[in-house]
């Protein structure tokens, strides 16, 4: 089948203006380790510090996180609320397998669980859409959640989590020194997921998801199969998380029962909404910010009062007048 038709009305990636602002950005970003800067109320500290290096390696792995849920939700129209289970996934994985072997073995486990559960459970929940895609996806999360709480076979460590065997890490990742790699893991996982994303998007897959979620029934008339491409965003997008909640664990020090919660999902698509669903980097703006604001608002909650109640604001107010996200804001500058 020739896809000329679909290039036609969807087309490929927007590409950003400011072309150059990419790599500047990268650069920065790569030797804030050698920053010796400190930015009051921005940080706690200056950017080479240990506890801002984390910071910032949490806000690159969540940003990851939201990037695969927009090419679900912004790119292909699928509203899921058991992604989190797909970055958990990652997460116990590497804590398990790393508690019973080497490194190697914890990442070899990684990349097989985080290919074969989605195909196997996107395979059961894509038989359906719309909203009964989103509960089905919903029902296998709270599933996963139940099991890593009551931990049946006791190898979840139950609602306490599981510390990761650091013996058994690499000597680069293991200590407070060592936060500069860690933030460079993280680093690195974010520039993957987002280079993954937009080279899927920008192939002829890629069109036929953004044609699935303008009118799915056109693209079965055009006699594409939308299950199959449905398949593969779901897969592709899971697979990429569950690469996250490895680097998450390794970051975290371990695997945390908090990522199996519904309301993890629910804050990913908060992020995509707040950096703009379905435009390029609104995600990745949109996890970055949304992560910053979660942790700082709650160590500045003695001055501002409730953390949950400034940041729900902050977002209802932007959702208003701002409906486009944080990624918006480029074109409306460019216009002006």
């Amino acid at each position: 089948m020739n896809l000329s038709s679909l290039r036609v009305r969807v087309g490929p990636v927007a590409e950003p203006r400011a072309s150059w602002l990419v790599p500047v950005a990268l650069v920065l970003a790569a030797a804030m380790p050698y920053l010796n800067l400190r930015i009051p109320l921005l940080f706690d500290g200056a950017f080479s510090s240990p506890g801002v290096l984390h910071l910032m390696s949490l806000m690159c792995v969540m940003a990851a996180v939201a990037v695969t849920y927009d090419l679900l939700f912004g790119f292909t129209g699928l509203l899921s609320f058991g992604h989190g289970l797909y970055v958990a996934a990652g997460m116990y994985t590497t804590a398990v397998a790393l508690a019973g072997q080497g490194f190697a073995a914890a990442i070899g486990w990684t990349l097989v669980v985080g290919v074969v559960l989605p195909l196997a459970l996107g395979a059961i929940c894509l038989r359906v859409s719309g909203i009964a895609f989103a509960m089905a996806t919903l029902a296998f999360a709270q599933a996963g959640a139940i099991f890593v709480v009551r931990d049946p076979f006791r190898v979840t460590g139950g609602e306490l989590g599981l510390a990761l065997a650091y013996e058994r890490l690499p000597d680069w990742l293991v200590g407070v020194v060592n936060a500069p790699y860690r933030y460079w893991m993280a680093l690195g996982l974010l520039v993957i997921t987002v280079a993954a994303v937009r080279w899927a998007l920008a192939s002829r897959p890629g069109r036929v998801w953004r044609a699935i979620r303008d009118n799915e029934t056109r693209t079965a008339v055009l006699g594409l199969r939308p299950y199959a491409f449905k398949l593969m965003a779901f897969t592709l997008s899971s697979f990429l998380a569950t690469l996250a909640g490895m680097v998450y664990a390794l970051v975290a020090g371990g695997a945390h029962a908090e990522v199996t919660d519904s309301t993890f999902t629910l804050g990913l698509l908060v992020m995509v909404v707040l950096g703009g669903s379905g435009r390029p980097y609104g995600a990745l703006l949109g996890g970055l910010v949304y992560t910053y604001l979660s942790h700082r608002l709650g160590e500045l909650s003695t001055v501002i009062g409730e953390p949950l109640l400034v940041l729900g604001t902050l977002f209802v107010v932007l959702v208003l007048f701002l409906p486009g996200g944080l990624a918006s804001l480029t074109r409306k500058k460019g216009r002006a």
